[in-house]
């Protein structure tokens, strides 16, 4: 499917030409259609790239389409087609790309077929160091190009076919802008001299994406408040969060889609308080839809009810990272948290962008571990701070 539209008119604005109207694309999802996006890609050393995946509809997350901005022209690439995806990642890999919070997508697309970039000019870190109010990539459309995208679309469902004009103009426009983005944004950070944080972050935020998601763990269902629970509730809450995972994966919907988490640790509450099941079961509505589930998760809560809370997977050993700081570790966590704090409001940035909390903790238990703990920028403005010289 090839979409096109008539050429563009244009205008200005902040110096910057803006179209009117969604820009030209080609959709491929026909196993022929794939050439003119490899050749293109043999032509450049950057490309523009998003994804779209169906996370807010299905059990388990799945890529649905690609968006690429290979010079002048757009690719839609229908993920769920049946395609020959071998060229094109070897060819994606030797690429600069550029996108707009890569870290969903990488660990995505990592995920997906172990996909690795060689480079990236993630924009919405580039605003973050920038300390831009809205870093999102609507906002910052919005600000520079007087584009709005459909909030329609933000929210579809990638996996349904066909895909609509809408959603395929909505998809164009996520990387149609990116490199007057880049532009824009490289502009500011070369005046604030930050281009080289920015790739320290970069380069991070691959490492991080070439891990992937976080596989199951037979502790996840240990959410919230969970810590606190110490009989039935343990047993109750492993029961029905476990329902919860099991009803999800066969309905194939998201587990919040379910029921809420508040709902699992409200249940845990009542039996460990004491409740009956009857009691604990009263308060419970599930909506219309899901009324159907209600014998289910009763038989879910009895089972957690009739459980020992010995017999549950047990905690991991204490994180060393987070054993409680003594009390000189603590005096010395506030005087570099003082010291990031005020950096941070000289430089105009979020304090959290030098150091988090879990961090700043790590820094005050170990000081000597700086430049394991930071990247080089980050430690480079704590290092000569009062707080390390009286460390």
């Amino acid at each position: 499917m090839i979409s096109r539209f008539l050429p563009l008119p244009v205008r200005r604005l902040f110096g910057v030409k803006v179209t009117s109207r969604p820009p030209e694309y080609v959709l491929i999802d026909q196993p022929g259609q794939l050439a003119p996006l490899l050749a293109a890609l043999d032509r450049v050393d950057e490309v523009a790239l998003d994804t779209e995946a169906d996370n807010m509809f299905h059990y388990r997350t799945r890529v649905c389409l690609l968006q690429f901005l290979v010079g002048r022209e757009i690719f839609l690439v229908d993920v769920l087609a049946p395609l020959p995806f071998e060229g094109l990642w070897a060819r994606l890999a030797e690429k600069n790309l550029i996108m707009h919070g890569s870290d969903f997508d990488l660990r995505l697309l990592h995920d997906f077929c172990r996909f690795r970039p060689k480079s990236i000019f993630d924009t919405m870190l580039a605003a973050q160091l920038i300390n831009r109010p809205r870093i999102g990539l609507a906002s910052l459309l919005e600000d520079h190009f007087g584009v709005k995208l459909s909030k329609e679309s933000q929210k579809a469902n990638w996996s349904k076919r066909p895909l609509t004009k809408k959603m395929l103009d909505y998809a164009a426009l996520d990387v149609f802008h990116l490199p007057a983005l880049r532009d824009i944004l490289t502009r500011e950070l070369t005046k604030l001299g930050r281009i080289e944080w920015l790739r320290q972050q970069c380069r991070a935020q691959i490492e991080a994406g070439s891990i992937g998601f976080a596989p199951p763990d037979e502790n996840d269902w240990r959410i919230g408040r969970s810590e606190k629970l110490r009989g039935p509730g343990l047993g109750v809450l492993h029961a029905v969060w476990h329902w919860r995972e099991q009803t999800a994966q066969r309905l194939d919907v998201p587990p919040f889609k379910v029921c809420s988490a508040d709902l699992l640790l409200r249940l845990a509450q009542a039996a460990e308080n004491g409740d009956a099941e009857a009691a604990i079961l009263a308060s419970v509505h599930l909506g219309r839809r899901h009324d159907r589930l209600l014998p289910s998760l009763t038989a879910a809560v009895h089972a957690g009810l009739a459980r020992d809370p010995k017999t549950l997977p047990r905690r991991r050993g204490r994180d060393p990272n987070h054993v409680a700081l003594t009390q000189a570790e603590i005096e010395r966590l506030d005087r570099i948290k003082d010291d990031r704090d005020r950096i941070a409001a000289k430089l105009q940035l979020e304090p959290t962008l030098i150091a988090n909390r879990s961090q700043l903790a790590q820094i005050a238990r170990a000081p000597d571990r700086l430049d394991d703990l930071l990247l080089p920028w980050q430690a480079e403005l704590l290092r000569d701070q009062p707080s390390f010289k009286a460390s």
